[in-house]
């Protein structure tokens, strides 16, 4: 069965936005521009709070953020780009904003990777500076080649000029004259680059995903007119600044639109989640099912009783996590789907009501799906093989156009245009769109082998081998190596939680009615001690393959 014969109910196009974009607040001319405005607006409110209980409100961020602005100014040199190895804290938020002011473009650099993808993102921008901690360098391992800056240093050069500075600055000069102080309020463009956000690596070399301001400040408007934040918003913030929901959303959309937002440094830390969702009267969780999964594990379900927007993305959520949530939380999850290289986000499930591309009227939570596009945002879906537009409502590589999509690939234009044609960005994701106007994903593309000349999907298979073993912990992972015979054979790492033997998995795969063909040998079942994970939340697709490759070697 080839994956352009599967067809669905059409919607009444190819592609369509659900909703038309309204222009962008007209002081939003830049990330720093917009985030000043609602300081001065804010005042004493909390912007943000960290588990090391550091709290600051939206005028002694804007007030800090000036004063290290001025710091940085001595000694992070002429190049555009700074670097940031650090983890989500108040602190190292204070540090983006900073770099903006001061007119730089921030890097947040993964330390979650290795040391040789941490050098090939400091040299492709050409990084001179890095803003770390000594702790985060003792507990990563990592020593980037750079100049470093240790936020631990800071108040130990801080003069008394430079406080006077921040005072006047952040609280008396007016704003349309800040430009002659902060220089990222001075030459403002929206189509600058705002950051650059390296590709994880899964599956290759990273790519740095250049951002403008008018990306991020684009998908900060299509966020908030799309799920309906609340006025008094409290977010948890546990994703990574390396990562670009976490850049986007947790640093850029609660600080332009006056929301609080609640950090943690790590998103496994299950108790202290759960704590800081109780202190804080956390109402929007936004992480992976991965994450979720845990919390529901190890927290209480009254630690998250404030909690009404659940927004889980970067990998499927399984029908059993959804019951498991409702259950124990009794709260629907909204599944979303993004990528890097659409300043996060695509589409997300609400809960409100939408109205469909033929003008009727349905809930905005259509379980399975990934929702409905974010207003101007446009979806289609193309042949795998010849590239062409496939009829609506049939499956095929998803493409996106709207605001969002990225300016490119830094320094690569041949990996650009092999990617964005006529402003269409090509995901790389299997999917549909419905009758409806929501979008499904089927998988990656990088997740499906051609076993016999069927496209076969990895996650389809481990969702089968999770259904015979009847439990909803996530034990099994798939991938793929060349096979002679058939093209590709299927590989299953497993860890202990497995708890029936390869064999007993085998043959019940075959008396049920998954084809023939999705079924994996018994003897191509390796147990591992943990599914190799990133710190994103998703499955390290390129660690699955080089554990697979050296098991079939041993």
């Amino acid at each position: 069965m080839s994956l352009q014969s599967v067809s669905r109910p059409a919607p009444s196009a190819v592609a369509s936005a659900v909703t038309p974009l309204s222009p962008l607040p007209p002081h939003w001319r830049s990330l720093p521009r917009a985030f000043v405005h609602e300081a001065r607006k804010q005042g004493r409110r909390t912007a943000m709070a960290d588990s090391t209980n550091a709290t600051l409100s939206y005028g002694d961020t804007l007030l800090r953020a000036v004063v290290l602005a001025r710091i940085l100014k001595r000694t992070v040199g002429p190049g555009p780009y700074v670097g940031l190895l650090l983890p989500p804290t108040v602190h190292s938020t204070v540090a983006n904003i900073a770099i903006a002011l001061l007119g730089k473009v921030a890097v947040n650099l993964n330390y979650t990777a290795s040391q040789s993808l941490v050098d090939s993102s400091i040299a492709q921008c050409g990084i001179t500076h890095v803003i770390t901690s000594r702790k985060v360098l003792d507990k990563f391992g990592i020593e980037p080649k750079a100049s470093l800056l240790f936020l631990e240093d800071v108040p130990a050069q801080v003069r008394l000029t430079d406080k006077l500075f921040g005072a006047a600055v952040a609280k008396l000069v007016p704003i349309p004259l800040l430009g002659a102080f902060l220089p990222g309020l001075r030459r403002e463009d929206l189509d600058a680059t705002a950051t650059v956000i390296f590709t994880s690596g899964s599956t290759g070399d990273p790519k740095g995903v250049v951002l403008s301001h008018r990306n991020v400040l684009s998908n900060v408007h299509q966020v908030d007119l799309h799920v309906g934040l609340l006025p008094d918003e409290v977010v948890l913030g546990i994703l990574p600044f390396f990562h670009s929901f976490g850049f986007t959303v947790t640093i850029w959309t609660v600080l332009c639109l006056g929301k609080k937002v609640v950090y943690h440094f790590n998103p496994l830390d299950a108790r202290i989640v759960g704590d800081l969702c109780e202190k804080h009267g956390v109402t929007m969780l936004v992480g992976t099912p991965t994450f979720m999964r845990t919390y529901l594990k190890k927290c209480e379900p009254s630690q998250f009783k404030k909690l009404v927007h659940l927004l889980l993305g970067a990998e499927k959520l399984k029908p059993e996590l959804y019951d498991e949530i409702e259950e124990t939380l009794g709260i629907e999850p909204q599944e979303g789907y993004g990528c890097t290289e659409l300043s996060p986000v695509v589409s997300v499930n609400v809960l409100h009501d939408v109205t469909t591309p033929d003008g009727r009227t349905v809930t905005g939570n259509h379980r399975g799906t990934v929702g409905p596009p974010l207003p101007g945002t446009e979806i289609k879906t193309i042949d795998p093989d010849t590239r062409a537009d496939l009829p609506p409502g049939s499956t095929g590589l998803i493409l996106v156009r709207g605001p969002q999509v990225m300016v490119g690939y830094l320094n690569r234009p041949e990996a650009t245009a092999e990617v964005i044609h006529d402003g269409w960005y090509n995901t790389g994701d299997l999917g549909y769109v419905d009758a409806d106007g929501f979008l499904h994903i089927t998988d990656r593309l990088s997740r499906f082998s051609k076993v016999a000349g069927e496209m076969v999907p990895h996650t389809g298979v481990e969702s089968a081998i999770l259904n015979v073993l009847g439990t909803r912990e996530p034990c099994v992972a798939v991938t793929a190596l060349p096979d002679p015979k058939r093209g590709e054979r299927l590989f299953v790492l497993y860890t202990d939680e497995m708890t029936l033997p390869p064999a007993e998995v085998q043959k019940r795969l075959l008396a049920s009615d998954l084809p023939r063909l999705w079924i994996p040998a018994a003897e191509d079942f390796h147990r591992v001690d943990a599914i190799p994970i990133l710190g994103t939340g998703k499955v390290d697709l390129r660690q699955l393959k080089a554990i697979a490759c050296e098991r079939q070697r041993g």
